[in-house]
């Protein structure tokens, strides 16, 4: 089985992920934007029970990051835990995203990801998450 492991900028919240995810994606909406500093969020989404973190980390409005260097580091819920794939060591991961969400809001330089499924907003209901 494969593991994924990870730390943010000064190493004091780890992450070893087990397996594959469920998912992976990119989201352009306007929170994820200034969440990330950047025009987009990666991530990926596993079960709780394949995801160790360890360290202290401080939640703002869902998302998780490092009191110490301020890295955003996860989200998560009972039955998912969303990671950040920049805090995977090695680059790249090699992980693909299968869609991306608010793409109304993806800059007009960007490209969509070859293959991946297009959202305006965010996926169904049924299928919601990330």
């Amino acid at each position: 089985m494969t593991i994924r492991t990870g730390q943010c900028l000064c190493g004091q919240v780890t992450f070893a992920i087990e397996g594959e995810p469920m998912r992976v994606g990119i989201c352009h909406c306007t929170d994820c934007r200034k969440e990330s500093g950047s025009a987009f969020t990666y991530y990926g989404v596993w079960h709780p029970a394949r995801t160790n973190i360890t360290g202290e980390s401080v939640e703002y409005r869902g998302q998780c990051f490092c009191p110490q260097c301020g890295a955003r580091l996860f989200s998560k819920n009972g039955t998912e835990v969303e990671i950040k794939l920049g805090i995977l060591s090695p680059a790249p991961t090699g992980l693909v995203p299968g869609y991306e969400l608010w793409v109304k809001r993806r800059e007009p330089w960007l490209r969509p990801v070859d293959g991946a499924e297009q959202f305006d907003e965010n996926r169904p209901v049924a299928d919601a998450g990330g």
